[in-house]
């Protein structure tokens, strides 16, 4: 009767978690797009800042001109102002937007690649189940697989072009 009811399970679920952040922004081609990145948003900024002085001395100056101009003269240059600040906003606004595309594009490239190394990595090693660190509670140390996907992800790509 003991031999009926004892059943011992064999199988082995193995389950181990990984923090995708870590390999997004510390890997090699992490550190490459971020700083690709930033090279752009800093030129980005320092365009905007010579667009906003170029508006803010104009600004200044019709101001000044405000008691010499005739009203209709005033406020068609104040409509003029106003126009090169709306274009002004525009440009910014597009200039971001493409930043934060460039980016999500630029992700995704590595996203794909963690992928490609996670789905060889499990079939090579018999995991079951790999989860994001975030969702973990607590969890044993000897679970991170962050530090050997981080080696095979520098191993296979340095950087990601950003078109």
């Amino acid at each position: 009767l003991f031999f009926i009811f004892y059943t011992n399970s064999y199988a082995e679920e193995k389950i181990v978690y990984l923090d995708i952040n870590f390999l997004l922004y510390e890997s090699e081609a992490g550190k490459y797009i971020n700083n690709e990145l930033k090279k752009i948003n800093d030129k980005n900024a320092e365009e905007f800042k010579k667009i906003e002085n170029l508006i803010k001395n104009e600004e200044d100056k019709l101001l000044k001109q405000k008691n010499i101009l005739k009203e209709e003269e005033f406020n068609n240059k104040l409509n003029k102002l106003r126009e090169k600040y709306k274009s002004y906003q525009e440009l910014k606004n597009t200039k971001n937007n493409d930043l934060k595309i460039l980016r999500d594009k630029a992700g995704n490239q590595i996203l794909k690649i963690i992928n490609e190394i996670l789905a060889e990595y499990s079939t090579k090693n018999k995991i079951s189940l790999i989860m994001k660190k975030e969702n973990i509670v607590i969890g044993k140390t000897e679970l991170d697989i962050t530090k050997n996907i981080f080696d095979l992800l520098n191993a296979k790509i340095k950087k990601v072009e950003l078109n």
